[in-house]
Parts: C-alpha cells; sequence; structure tokens
C-alpha cells in the first residue's frame, strides 16, 4: 500500500514552485550510503514503494534501508474530457517534494558495491537524476 498521511488539516493544496537546493535532509544522517537527488521534482507514493521494494530485493534482507523522503502533498487532476470550472479536482496521488540535493534513500550495513548497485536499479525508477553518495566520517 502506498504512502500517504493519516490525517490532513486540508485535502487540497495548490502546487507551489519547487525552486533552489535542498538546506536540509542533504547528507548521509543514518546509513553508510545514500542516493541523493541532482534535480528538483515531485516523487510520487508509488514510485517511493517502487524505489524500496527495489533496493530491499536486491539486498536481500541485509543490512537495514531507510526512506528520507515522505509522500505529504495531494496531487489533483480533472478527468479527461471535462469542462473548465466546476471547482478543483480530487486528490489523484500524494507525493513528496523533492529539492536538488536531497537524499532519497540510505542504506547500513552492507559493502560499497552491494549498495551501489542496488541504488542504481532505485535510480531506474525515480522521476529524476540520482547519485550515489558516502557518508562524510570527520
Amino acid at each position: 500500500m502506498p504512502l500517504m498521511p493519516k490525517r490532513v488539516k486540508y485535502r487540497k493544496q495548490q502546487r507551489g514552485k519547487l525552486r533552489g537546493v535542498a538546506q536540509r535532509g542533504n547528507y548521509v544522517a543514518f546509513g553508510d550510503y545514500g542516493l541523493q537527488s541532482v534535480e528538483t521534482g515531485l516523487m510520487s507514493a508509488r514510485q517511493i514503494e517502487a524505489g524500496r521494494v527495489a533496493a530491499r530485493q536486491f539486498v536481500s534482507r541485509e543490512g537495514k534501508l531507510f526512506v528520507r523522503v515522505f509522500p505529504d502533498k495531494p496531487i489533483t487532476k480533472k478527468p479527461l474530457e471535462t469542462r473548465m470550472g466546476k471547482g478543483k479536482a480530487e486528490p489523484e496521488f500524494w507525493a513528496a517534494r523533492v529539492k536538488s540535493g536531497m537524499i532519497l534513500f540510505e542504506l547500513a550495513g552492507v559493502p560499497r558495491d552491494v549498495a551501489k548497485q542496488a541504488f542504481v536499479r532505485v535510480a531506474h525508477k525515480m522521476p529524476f537524476r540520482c547519485r550515489f553518495v558516502e557518508r562524510r566520517h570527520v
């Protein structure tokens, strides 16, 4: 079942604009390796789930996978061949706003080459370009 909020204050939101780079959520915090977005865009709950399943299947119950994005924005869509007017359409799906530089997924407890191969498979399912990053040790 795709991710979505349990409750929301308002059922519908305006689209808004996605600008700039990520100020938070832009470094590997929980795992050893991460998948970082290079572009900005919306990521649907189904795409998040597809990425999670792809990573889980590749590492086959080894290590720990962290999902760092959550779809909290309702995206509405009018039915086809509907005339203008008659109000805002019903929510079609839920999406996460992703800025460039955000960490989408993290993996811990697996070797580097396994994590890299897993994230290559996940990146194919993302609607924007992504890159493999490692935790910075200070």
